[in-house]
């Protein structure tokens, strides 16, 4: 059926994440994604794998570009020796305003030097791994000294999956080509988004490089509503449209937008931001909008609206941990049916 992701919460602190990890382990999740947002992303899958022992653990879209691809090649060889081959490395390229405004970045076109920064990482793994001499030269990245004495030994796991996240044509089509899997944003999870929009634009990039675009994993990310009955459902979706007002605001998560004709819902949103006017947001996101990008249902009914939605759709799905472990025992039920066990 579906191989199924535990998401932790961004704000979990990093002492934490052992636990959670522990727990989705224990709920049978096939995988557990660390964000790199308030936690160092690298520093949390660490925690997490030392955690554990059978479930694979990969950073959520760590945010790669403030990065060298040296320092996040060696971060990715260890983490993946010290799990026994469980580490996923997920890479996304985020917004300009972060990547410029907060991270001090330069900004250029995300797609092409992703391509160079995936490369990279493959170029110095050969290298490791195989002894291939070190010398990969692009616009963006260049690579041509590895010292021996320095240099990282073999692993017994050396081909590490790289997911990228990624939502318009090109971050699409280049995870076709060259990821192992992509993971949407919950901005552009719609199962209808994803088999007409997303899909093709994935065989799009297999087919530069002659892949079969079923090696590439989708991975649906949408938020969810859950609870143990419809008021708790509905107090989730609430919760979700604050969230969402604030996302769609932001122009690069427009694709669905424009996809389901509600273009002008983002650009109200974004000039409030302009405004200032953060709390005129959520009134703008409608009950139709929520339809459409927020699978809600009770414990009991989540599986088979998941099935219902996603089937022949995603390939596998990433579902929140919630910080509260009280419905536990209903989610390890949810997990073990997408699962089909």
């Amino acid at each position: 059926m579906f191989r199924v992701w535990a998401a932790l919460d961004l704000h979990t602190p990093l002492a934490e994440i052992p636990a959670h990890a522990r727990r989705a382990e224990a709920l049978g999740f096939d995988g557990v994604m660390a964000p790199d947002v308030i936690t160092d992303g690298l520093l949390a899958a660490q925690a997490a794998i030392g955690a554990t022992s059978r479930i694979r653990v990969a950073t959520s879209a760590l945010v790669c570009f403030p990065r060298s691809p040296m320092t996040v090649a060696v971060a990715a060889w260890n983490l993946q020796a010290l799990s026994g081959g469980r580490f996923h490395l997920g890479l996304g390229p985020l917004v300009r305003g972060n990547i410029v405004g907060k991270y001090g970045t330069t900004w250029s076109a995300p797609a092409p030097r992703m391509r160079e920064y995936v490369g990279s990482l493959r170029a110095i793994f050969d290298c490791w791994q195989h002894g291939t001499p070190l010398d990969y030269r692009g616009e963006h990245y260049r690579f041509t000294r590895q010292q021996d004495f320095v240099k990282p030994p073999p692993i017994e796991h050396p081909d590490l999956p790289i997911h990228l996240a990624g939502i318009g044509p090109n971050m699409t089509a280049l995870a076709g080509e060259l990821a192992s899997a992509l993971v949407t944003h919950p901005t552009n999870a719609s199962p209808r988004f994803l088999a007409e929009v997303t899909r093709p634009r994935l065989a799009v990039g297999a087919a530069r490089t002659g892949r079969d675009p079923a090696r590439v994993s989708l991975v649906a990310n949408p938020l969810v509503a859950v609870g143990r009955d419809a008021d708790e459902v509905d107090a989730r979706r609430e919760e979700h449209r604050a969230l969402l007002a604030i996302l769609l605001s932001t122009p690069s998560y427009w694709p669905s937008l424009d996809y389901y004709g509600w273009r002008e819902c983002g650009e109200r949103l974004n000039g409030l931001v302009r405004e200032g006017r953060w709390e005129a947001l959520t009134p703008l996101v409608s009950d139709e909008m929520l339809e459409v990008m927020v699978p809600a249902a009770t414990w009991d009914g989540l599986a088979a609206c998941l099935v219902a939605e996603y089937g022949g759709v995603a390939d596998a799905i990433s579902l929140a941990l919630p910080a509260d472990p009280t419905d536990d025992a209903a989610l390890a039920r949810v997990v073990a049916t997408l699962r089909g066990e």
